[in-house]
């Protein structure tokens, strides 16, 4: 059977990118999708991609920066499911430019609040339906939410929050039957790079990154997925991801020179 035949599950940012990759690759096992982003247009092309693959979904358009609106995302999934199994807290932005040359400092906030409140948020009202079905918290964070990397100050600041939050709710959870999962991507072929906010707040437009060389969305859903099913604690979506949890700890400068070699290479 199916690992999440039925379960009802939860993805924000679901409309592009990863989000939209993880709701195709599970819609095969025919769970009950709740799919939120902002935009209803991109939302309603992907469910309808998803129900052709024979699942059943729900659309809420949702702004995960407002807990009013995560807050209504979970009452809908719930008042139409009856309850849920998985919170996947997908939605995120990013940046890209040096801190000195920032202009727009409220681009901090912006992340902070996209990338690490939005999930507090919706984990804050799921959370007592998650311990009804001993479910699964899933967190999308990044490489960059266990090291520095420059250019990127507001983004990494946002999703080490993340991993500090999740982290520490793991231990508090801890004999509910509630999991939490973080996956921490490296690269990933997304707008998320073109949407990528400049110094002044406006759009980088035109992606920065070698893309034939950056692994593809679904690539990314097939390994948050194999996270998922084995309720793993951590996910690291690359070997460089991987040997670089070491080397910070036993060589941390020399981490510092892998992340910066991977901003100006764009890979």
């Amino acid at each position: 059977m199916s690992s999440f035949r039925d379960k009802t599950i939860i993805i924000t940012g679901a409309s592009e990118g990863i989000g939209r990759a993880l709701a195709l690759e599970l819609a095969p096992q025919r769970p009950k999708l709740v799919l939120a982003a902002r935009n209803r247009e991109r939302l309603e092309s992907i469910a309808a991609e998803c129900e052709e693959l024979g699942t059943e979904t729900l659309i809420v358009p949702t702004d995960v920066t407002s807990e009013d609106g995560c807050k209504n995302l979970v009452e809908q999934a719930v008042k139409r499911f009856g309850g849920m199994d998985v919170l996947v807290n997908n939605a995120g932005g990013t940046m890209w430019e040096l801190f000195e040359n920032v202009e727009e400092i409220s681009i901090f906030e912006h992340l902070m609040r996209l990338n690490y409140l939005s999930g507090v948020f919706c984990t804050y009202h799921a959370l007592p339906h998650l311990k009804e079905s001993r479910g699964l918290i899933v967190g999308i964070s990044s490489i960059a939410g266990m090291t520095g990397v420059p250019t990127r100050t507001g983004y990494a600041a946002s999703k080490h929050a993340q991993f500090g939050f999740f982290d520490s709710l793991r231990i508090e959870l801890k004999g509910t039957g509630v999991d939490v999962t973080m996956i921490a991507p490296d690269f990933v072929v997304t707008q998320i790079h073109k949407r990528a906010l400049k110094g002044d707040g406006t759009p980088l437009v035109d992606t920065p990154l070698k893309e034939e060389n950056v692994m593809s969305a679904r690539e990314c859903a097939m390994l948050i997925i194999d996270g998922m099913e084995q309720r793993k604690r951590l996910v690291i979506g690359s070997s460089r991801g991987k040997l670089g949890r070491w080397l910070k700890l036993f060589l941390p400068e020399k981490m510092d020179e892998i992340a910066r070699k991977a901003i100006d290479s764009g890979q």
